[in-house]
């Protein structure tokens, strides 16, 4: 499929660049150790133009759990598929990662993407959608992924200084 990649701020552009070469030098040295390390490359794998820091959207198969694109949490366009055998290796396997930032549940029965919801150590879930957000939610981790919750009500506690006051009622200063 078509991807257009742009500036953020062009309504149509569907990818953006990497916020900086270190960070485009990062998400390019996890597709290379992917590769390395024996994951398929179906699609991407590769800098996108010769302008600016774009990475082609990037999916691997024949990922297994040891490897390093299973366990880091990249922050690029880079998808990772994994196989399982019933929903509760799905949920183990998942729940083994040290992160716990966010977590994409596919399927037709909501009733199991509900049950795998509850169960899952991931700040948000996204259920037959990804990426979506609201901004009275609140958005954050679990685990190593973060500390506290950005967004919604949760949000402004990061802006909020708390002070407590006691004086005392019976007179004596």
């Amino acid at each position: 499929k078509e991807w257009k990649a742009g500036p953020q701020v062009d309504e149509s552009s569907l990818h953006g660049a990497q916020v900086d070469k270190i960070q485009f030098d990062k998400v390019m040295g996890y597709i290379e150790k992917g590769k390395s390390e024996g994951a398929k490359c179906v699609a991407g794998g590769e800098r996108h133009g010769s302008k600016g820091f774009f990475v082609q959207p990037t999916v691997f198969s024949d990922v297994t759990d040891d490897m390093t694109i299973a366990k880091e949490e990249i922050f690029g366009p880079v998808s990772s598929i994994i196989r399982f055998t019933d929903v509760k290796d799905a949920i183990r396997r998942a729940n083994n990662s040290k992160y716990g930032l966010a977590a994409g549940i596919c399927t037709r029965d909501i009733g199991t993407a509900v049950k795998m919801a509850g169960e899952l150590q991931a700040g948000t879930i996204w259920i037959n959608c990804y990426n979506n957000f609201d901004m009275a939610a609140p958005f954050g981790g679990f685990k190593s992924s973060g500390i506290g919750r950005e967004l919604g009500e949760y949000g402004l506690a990061n802006y909020t200084e708390t002070k407590t006051v006691y004086i005392p009622m019976d007179g004596k200063y």
